[in-house]
């Protein structure tokens, strides 16, 4: 397995299926927070938020500013975005889908 398959272990794939079997977003809330540390937590709502942004075409300067995410980070996630393995695609496409969430997150705090 190569380091950057390294991540797809038996605990991950333990972990994704318990995240699958839960029902909803009270769910998954207290299960986030269960698992997580807020810095955790809103690390990974800030990368979801600046996935949103890049898709709606905004300017990273202007992500930034709305987030609080740097630059760089902004960039690595466009990257992932545009060239990774199609997790953020998906998720946007089946947002857009189930008529959710609004495209344009709006009042993201940055920390």
């Amino acid at each position: 397995m190569s380091a950057l398959e390294a991540w797809r272990n038996e605990a991950t794939a333990e972990l994704l299926e318990a995240i699958l079997c839960l029902e909803s977003t009270e769910e998954a809330s207290s299960f986030f927070r269960d698992l997580c540390t807020l810095g955790e937590l809103h690390d990974m709502a800030q990368r979801w938020a600046v996935v949103r942004l890049l898709d709606a075409g905004m300017h990273y300067a202007e992500i930034s500013q709305r987030t609080g995410a740097s630059t760089a980070t902004i960039t690595r996630i466009a990257q992932w975005l545009h060239h990774g393995e199609g997790g953020y695609l998906k998720a946007l496409e089946r947002l857009r889908a189930a008529g959710g969430n609004s495209p344009t997150p709006t009042g993201e705090a940055s920390r």
